[in-house]
């Protein structure tokens, strides 16, 4: 399956997602730098959206507010996947050019937004069923939504792209604990804290180390669980997309073997980083690497 047709791209407005990408995607940012056009293009306006809805769900002086202007950005959002004019914004203009040229799934954007309401509403992740479950909405919906630019052959993509999305998410939570923790959340359950005798603060402070580790080392392994899992999916999207993918997932994986090999780092704040040279080093690598 691939997309892609001749509407002409809004330039000005892709400029400045692109800008917007450059300087908050972090992680992210090595990895599309390396699609082609347009689909680089189709990328950036798809991650202005998700900054958007991001900007949104953290607006921790107003959580009520929050509430309402995410259920105003679902309808806005909404509109605009539906062909319905609306605004005139950089970013609008830029997902309705992405959406009209590669007929974007609605879908993993409202599981999205769903996913910001959950953890607005302050619900404890109690279960590993909910932290999956946060991990698709927010995670996996992203998965979905690349796959659809970068063009795939083999239906079975769509699900390994759901468990790589994964995979990226529990990266994400195991490298924020403590300061998830400090900010007043905790994404790993609450039954198996409790069952290693643990709870949020025990497990900022590293207290006890060993049962601390053990948790910690689970969650690890059902991440790296679900990269090998999902690697077939690597061969299956758009040979030039495929460099990346693997940038983005090596970049993840280096992340995860960092917690691996000092599990207690989770603890630190801003949590478990990988410097900008370390990036580019993987992203060079993953164009060295042979479709």
């Amino acid at each position: 399956m691939s997309g892609g047709c001749s509407i002409s791209p809004p330039e000005a407005a892709l400029a400045w997602c692109r800008q917007l990408v450059k300087q908050r995607a972090g992680n992210f940012y090595w990895g599309l730098r390396l699609l082609p056009e347009p689909r680089r293009s189709a990328m950036y306006a798809i991650y202005a959206w998700m900054r958007q809805a991001d900007d949104i769900a953290d607006d921790d002086v107003d959580q009520a507010h929050a509430r309402e202007a995410l259920d105003t950005f679902a309808a806005q959002t909404e509109m605009v996947l539906s062909g319905l004019p609306f605004g005139d914004t950089h970013m609008w203009r830029s997902l309705a050019w992405a959406n009209q040229t590669w007929e974007l799934p609605h879908e993993p954007f409202f599981d999205m937004l769903q996913g910001q309401r959950d953890d607005l509403s302050g619900r404890v992740v109690e279960t590993s069923d909910d932290l999956l479950d946060y991990c698709r909405k927010v995670a996996s919906t992203v998965g979905i939504l690349c796959i659809t630019v970068w063009g795939y052959q083999d239906e079975k993509a769509l699900a390994l792209a759901e468990q790589r999305g994964i995979a990226l998410q529990l990266t994400n939570v195991l490298r924020d604990v403590g300061a998830d923790i400090a900010s007043g959340r905790c994404y790993l359950p609450a039954q198996d804290l409790r069952s290693r005798g643990l709870a949020p603060t025990t497990l900022a402070a590293w207290t006890p180390p060993e049962a601390c580790e053990a948790l910690v080392r689970f969650w690890c392994r059902q991440a790296r669980d679900r990269y090998e899992s999902s690697a077939p999916l690597e061969h299956m999207v758009s040979k030039d997309c495929r460099s990346t993918l693997q940038a983005m997932t090596a970049i993840y994986a280096a992340l995860l073997d960092r917690i691996e090999r000092n599990p207690a780092r989770v603890c630190g704040v801003p949590g478990v980083r990988l410097s900008k040279l370390a990036k580019v080093r993987i992203a060079l690598k993953a164009c060295r690497r042979k479709p």
